[in-house]
């Protein structure tokens, strides 16, 4: 398990790489949600989502123990974020990605410095040739969210939002893999354990929202959610457990809810919000979470959108 302890150390470790993001305000979303709403802007994290938090602390947790490389598996926020810190820090980084990863994402990776890999289409194909790249040149494999290190270092966020929101009511959490929500827990809950956590899926991606009604890790067959970032189809071992034993709800939301919810923040308070990252707000605009008097915090995890996709979104 991870402790405040962890989150706390992961915050002195990380400090010199993240940026303190800030929180965003809107009296017209405090008008429409009827409660106090505080956006914490991990879309303007560097690498663009709150990723860069875990990377950070497993990259120099590994560097510390003697690790002279460095392999993830993702085209996404958690490949760039590796990438990144893996480039800041002066160790060399292979990513795999799938054959068809997206082109703008792959430049990124490479952008941030690190050598790019394709390997099949699935995370079947590339977990096992990440490790296989790090095993063969005396490195390590940062997972995406199933590691202690990489947990602590996502909980870093909640501590800023408990310094930032003072008599913050509720936090509200994008739930993919579990990796942020399960070190948002291990902050709050040990901290303030009054504040409620709230995650929040896509429904057709309700792995967790599925596990912990029936009490253990239970997988879904597929998902297609315009919120790419939440595709996993089941919770990690490491992450679920701390999910079951201390998350006070979990609710679902439509594509249409979180196209509206993008509309909204591109919109009126001019945000660049990706679908993942606005999942949570959308829960609280369709008003599944918090009460009336609520002081309501939510995640807006990252704003790395594809601009093909906005015109598809806009005109939905």
């Amino acid at each position: 398990m991870v402790s405040l302890n962890d989150v706390k150390k992961a915050h002195e470790e990380i400090n010199d790489i993240i940026h303190k993001t800030p929180i965003l305000t809107s009296s017209l979303l405090n008008v429409r949600c009827d409660r106090e709403v505080y956006l914490k802007a991990e879309h303007l994290q560097k690498t663009g989502s709150f990723k860069i938090r875990g990377a950070a602390n497993a990259v120099k947790q590994a560097m510390a123990e003697g690790a002279c490389f460095i392999t993830a598996a993702s085209s996404g926020n958690h490949g760039q974020a590796v990438a990144y810190v893996a480039n800041q820090l002066g160790i060399p980084a292979v990513i795999v990605v799938p054959e068809d990863a997206n082109r703008a994402k792959v430049s990124a990776i490479k952008a941030y410095g690190a050598e790019v890999e394709y390997c099949g289409l699935t995370s079947a194909d590339r977990i096992p040739r990440a490790k296989q790249r790090a095993k063969e040149n005396n490195g390590v494999y940062i997972p995406p969210y199933d590691h202690p290190a990489v947990i602590a270092g996502q909980g870093t966020v909640a501590l800023e939002i408990l310094q930032q929101v003072m008599e913050v009511d509720v936090i509200v959490v994008p739930v993919g893999g579990g990796g942020l929500m399960a070190g948002v827990l291990c902050a709050v809950k040990n901290m303030k354990p009054t504040v409620r956590v709230v995650g929040v899926e896509p429904e057709s991606a309700n792995d967790t929202f599925l596990s912990l009604r029936q009490g253990e890790i239970t997988a879904i067959s597929e998902t297609s959610t315009i919120a790419d970032g939440l595709r996993t189809l089941q919770p990690g071992d490491l992450t679920f457990p701390i999910l079951k034993e201390h998350l006070d709800d979990s609710v679902l939301v439509t594509e249409a809810e979180i196209i509206e919810t993008l509309q909204f923040l591109m919109e009126r308070t001019k945000q660049l919000v990706e679908p993942s990252g606005a999942a949570a707000l959308a829960a609280v605009m369709s008003g599944k979470v918090g009460g009336k008097n609520d002081k309501v915090a939510v995640i807006l995890s990252g704003g790395n959108i594809d601009l093909h996709q906005i015109s598809n979104m806009l005109e939905s």
